[in-house]
């Protein structure tokens, strides 16, 4: 039987995205929006509230791409804060715009925004090696750094909390506890 993380309970969707997703390195431009735009959402919610209106985000915000978010306007923004199959929050709706004017920004500086990321942990994930759930951080000095230079740039809903698990979810950081199956198989 494989070992998991125990934080996906025995929830079908919640152990699909453990198994499938979490902690998988994401280089896609478009994947880290989405990420970013998720859990700007999800903050003060539980991920699992994101995870199950997914689909409704992604048919919302225009399958998550950046160029269309960024152009956004106060009309689009008041049929989105009408949608209910996603979170009506006016901040974190005007927020996902204000991100997808800064990630243009950035890619503008970088060329793409991965390379921007990733150059916070030179391009490789770090490897943690918790043993347990209760080891894992809701933050850390990289967090804090990234957050500070995200707000700088103009983004929100970037507090370092929401950049830990920003760089959990993208594969940054290997949190997978290292009993996890998932554990070597990210690695990879």
């Amino acid at each position: 039987m494989k070992k998991s993380c125990s934080w996906p309970t025995d929830d079908p969707l919640m152990i699909k995205y453990h198994d499938k997703e979490w902690g998988v390195p994401v280089r896609s431009d478009k994947k880290l929006f989405e990420f970013l735009l998720l859990e700007g959402f999800q903050a003060g919610l539980s991920w699992r509230t994101i995870l199950y209106k997914r689909e409704n985000f992604r048919k919302a915000f225009d399958n998550f791409d950046f160029n269309k978010v960024a152009k956004y306007n106060k009309r689009k923004n008041n049929s989105l804060l009408k949608d209910e199959g996603i979170i009506r929050n006016k901040l974190k709706v005007e927020s996902a715009v204000t991100n997808a004017k800064a990630f243009l920004e950035v890619r503008k500086e970088f060329g793409t925004f991965n390379k921007y990321i990733w150059s916070f942990v030179n391009g490789k994930p770090i490897q943690n090696k918790f043993k347990s759930l209760k080891e894992l951080p809701a933050s850390t000095e990289l967090s804090d750094l990234i957050s500070k230079d995200l707000k700088k740039r103009g983004f929100k809903f970037v507090g370092t909390t929401i950049i830990y698990a920003h760089m959990q979810a993208t594969g940054m950081v290997n949190d997978h506890v290292v009993g996890c199956s998932r554990y070597k198989e990210v690695q990879k």
